[in-house]
């Protein structure tokens, strides 16, 4: 049964409900793009899908749009998972259990996957319309955008005729994006070995985070679950002979983790002092986050006496000392846009393994020399812990252009509706756009998108009146365009 059935307006909800019923997770997105295809056979319209499960779709102008110039719709087909503890939805078989919650429309226990499904929605409605008086319209649906851009970087448009790029992925309604970061990210590798210790295992898990979108929420000052969990551990260290056994964090590299846990081996005698070090701790960082983390726990759980493989000295060294000096956070904050931030680092996933202690980093900057700083940073601290570091999807920044007429027909359109003036703004995170203007010399974009809260955690929530206003104005823009 339809959950959104009644939702205005109707055809983006309709379709924002189909697209939600097919797992569509970074590296799962066959299936979308089989949808789409289907979609587009359908409808009688040209489509082309490449091997990266990009997919475009296109729809020749309406009568008297002729010699408009085109339009390229563009948003991405994959959906970061993240889930709450106890959810059991398997993100590659399973779709999203969506509810309405007030004006809000969420997903129980997970993401919502409105970054960007919404984007999907809105364009898939746009083509489905045969009353819209629209030019020739370019839909192009990339894949594995959450996970570098992987999509729009494969993606080959030289079948495009248009030079407006309208790229559907922002999140804050009334805010048009001009220019946003680059990034990459960074995989750390570091080699340990284990030895048996005889002991109490104890659980450690420090949990109840915001967390959030490493490109919109890193200067919020949230606790990272990775380096906060590290920091746990040394603190314990200097009080309480202890091993390592096991060790891991976080989901996204490009989200803020909300969680991580660790199985630490103790003394039989030692316990008193241990459970009080992680009080200390636990205590102190409360304090710090009481306002940006309120919710922030250290919980332990006591496990059997029995011998243990925990991580020797040296390699429990090398562990804490990579956590605790590895750049996290912001690292420069713009000084030429008041406000923003220029350059970042979040440590997004971690994992201790038989052979190697590894963590996955988003790596942000709208210089590109402050990137390079920053990845070699890193890769200095890994090597002389004996380990490595290696960029992956590596994304350029998109710059501001100075001399842009879409911009203008965007605000002429949305003070006509609206009654007031859009707000033109840079952002940290990354966007397609800088890959799009790589690829087609000339083009003029902007990134918008409806108010959509807590995007990349569980607590997502896209506003239903934001979503219609801002399809009323899309559409609206796209008749204006003669």
């Amino acid at each position: 049964m339809s959950v959104l059935g009644d939702i205005k307006p109707e055809n983006v909800f309709r379709y924002f409900e189909e697209i939600s019923r097919i797992p569509r997770g970074s590296y799962h997105t066959k299936a979308i793009a089989g949808y789409l295809e289907a979609f587009a056979r359908g409808h009688g319209l040209v489509h082309y899908r490449d091997a990266a499960d990009n997919v475009i779709i296109i729809k020749d102008a309406s009568s008297g749009y002729q010699d408009a110039p085109s339009v390229i719709l563009q948003g991405h087909t994959d959906m970061v998972c993240e889930k709450e503890a106890g959810c059991t939805i398997d993100f590659e078989k399973e779709g999203l259990d969506l509810y309405v919650d007030g004006e809000f429309l969420k997903a129980h226990g997970t993401t919502l996957g409105a970054d960007d499904g919404i984007a999907v929605a809105y364009m898939l409605a746009i083509l489905d319309d045969g009353e819209l008086a629209h030019p020739r319209l370019e839909a192009v649906f990339t894949s594995n955008e959450e996970v570098g851009l992987l999509g729009a970087k494969e993606i080959d448009l030289s079948m495009l005729k248009g030079k407006i790029l309208l790229n559907i992925d922002s999140d804050i309604e009334g805010h048009f994006l001009t220019s946003c970061a680059g990034g990459l990210t960074a995989q750390t590798d570091i080699p340990v070995s284990y030895e048996k210790r005889q002991g109490v295992g104890v659980a450690v898990r420090l949990h109840g985070l915001l967390g959030g979108h490493s490109g919109s929420e890193i200067d919020k000052e949230h606790a990272n679950a990775i380096v906060e969990l590290g920091r746990v551990l040394k603190y314990i260290e200097q009080r309480v002979p202890m091993g390592i056994a096991e060790l891991k964090g976080g989901l996204k590299d490009n989200a803020i983790p909300r969680e991580a846990e660790c199985t630490l081996v103790i003394r039989q005698q030692d316990q008193e002092l241990f459970f009080a070090a992680v009080s200390e701790v636990a205590g102190n960082l409360q304090k710090e986050y009481q306002a940006a983390d309120p919710g922030l726990l250290v919980s332990t759980q006591t496990l059997s006496e029995s011998e243990y493989e925990v991580l020797n000295p040296v390699s429990a060294q090398k562990v804490l000392f990579f956590l605790r000096n590895m750049p996290n956070g912001v690292m420069h904050m713009s000084t030429v846009i008041n406000g923003l931030v220029e350059t970042s680092l979040n440590a997004g996933i971690m994992q201790l393994g038989k052979k190697s202690f590894q963590v996955s980093a988003s790596v942000r900057s709208s210089v590109g020399s402050r990137k390079e700083e920053v990845m070699d940073k890193l890769a200095y601290l890994a090597e002389f812990l004996g380990g490595t570091a290696v960029a992956e999807g590596d994304y350029p920044a998109w710059e501001y252009c100075a001399d842009s007429k879409i911009r203008g027909k965007i605000t002429e359109v949305y003070k006509k509706l609206f009654e007031k003036e859009p707000v033109f703004e840079a952002i940290h995170a990354g966007l397609e756009c800088g890959m799009f203007c790589g690829k087609i010399e000339g083009l003029d974009a902007v990134s918008f998108g409806p108010d959509n809260f807590d995007i990349h955690t569980p607590m997502e929530r896209l506003s239903i009146p934001s979503a219609g206003r801002i399809y009323q104005f899309l559409t609206e823009l796209l008749r204006g365009i003669k």
